[in-house]
């Protein structure tokens, strides 16, 4: 097995959070069209585990963009 060190784990969880980020800013823009930029800049800070809650959230029937991204 091969090592990783610290700094390539960080990079692999960065590059995971960036893309997980970018499918959900797809999938919000697929449903509501294009983002505002508050919501874009919100969806690039956010933390891993609310990114996965939203992501749940957006697969749900009641999910609404200002009820979760607040300003």
């Amino acid at each position: 097995m091969q090592y990783i060190t610290s700094v390539e784990r960080i990079g692999i969880a960065k590059g995971r959070l960036e893309g997980e980020s970018k499918l959900l800013r797809k999938l919000l823009e697929l449903r509501f069209g294009a983002l505002p930029t508050w919501a874009i800049n919100k969806l690039n800070s956010v933390s891993e585990q609310n990114l996965e809650a939203w992501g749940e959230a957006v697969s749900g029937n009641g999910f609404c963009i200002h009820g979760r991204f607040s300003r």
